[in-house]
């Protein structure tokens, strides 16, 4: 590495409390060359709230391809640089992580700058295991990937941490159900801000809340990793046809396809889809 490369510094912003952030942040903020934000209209604010006047440079997830290069340039002819993302710390469900990845293989210095995290926030306040945890974030849009992705954690006996925001919430929490089975979990919103709550009890009774509820705020979703409790049920008492055409019933009258409804189910009960589907052509 050449002493002559800049650094790039990875600062954690608040995720709510601006008095979350480190004197350290605020600092390298201030000294650095220029600012990577994700939202610059949503950076600037803080950076005024902080008297703070450093330039800003829009790096998201659609301009990271152009824009990283351009970055690392600036970095390998000797300035110094900041990523931050809209709240908490750069790299976790957002673009700085990319950028990091770029830096590091151009042999320049990384340097982390700690600050407020969700994730961890909620996982130690939850009441669940911390002591093993694994962290899937936002969950993809697409359909099948979503599903790809919850049957393979659903195996997992850690701690599971999740993003949502609020007009998806009700819909994730049907598929946590559908595909882990109705486990203890914790549904944090609005953490460190005015309105922090934590809803904590069954999957089931998460939903039921929020379907009395409107949810409000970003969420992060807290749920108990795969236990002898929490494991699908798979005996034939418990599996018999009129349980399996009710649950692909209830799937349905959720939205879910029938052909959705059927793997989920068959999923959660651990059966080949077929058995499941013999009951549902009878819908």
């Amino acid at each position: 590495m050449s002493a002559n490369y800049g650094k790039l510094y990875l600062c954690a912003t608040p995720i709510g409390n601006l008095e979350d952030i480190s004197y350290r942040a605020v600092r390298i903020l201030t000294e650095v060359a220029a600012i990577a934000a994700e939202d610059t209209r949503h950076t600037r604010k803080l950076l005024t709230h902080f008297d703070i006047h450093t330039p800003l440079i829009s790096y998201h997830e659609f301009n990271k391809v152009q824009r990283g290069p351009e970055l690392v340039e600036r970095l390998l002819n000797g300035e110094d640089l900041a990523v931050v993302s809209d709240a908490g710390v750069p790299g976790i469900s957002d673009p700085g992580a990319d950028l990091a990845k770029l830096a590091a293989q151009a042999g320049i210095t990384v340097v982390p700058v700690p600050g407020a995290n969700a994730a961890l926030s909620a996982l130690v306040c939850s009441g669940l295991d911390t002591t093993s945890f694994t962290f899937v974030g936002f969950l993809p849009k697409a359909n099948k990937s979503r599903r790809e992705i919850l049957e393979r954690v659903a195996v997992y006996p850690h701690t599971l941490i999740f993003y949502e925001s609020p007009h998806r919430l009700r819909t994730t929490l049907k598929e946590l159900s559908v595909s882990l089975g109705d486990r203890q979990m914790a549904a944090a919103r609005e953490l460190t801000k005015k309105f922090e709550e934590f809803i904590r009890g069954s999957i089931s009774e998460t939903l039921v809340y929020f379907s009395e509820h409107e949810p409000r705020g970003e969420f992060t979703l807290i749920v108990a990793g795969q236990t002898e409790k929490s494991e699908a049920v798979s005996s034939d008492e418990d599996r018999d046809e009129a349980a399996l055409l009710r649950d692909v019933a209830k799937l349905i009258d959720n939205g879910i396809n029938k052909k959705d409804a059927i793997r989920m189910v068959a999923s959660q009960y651990g059966i080949p889809k077929r058995e499941v589907y013999q009951a549902a052509i009878k819908l």
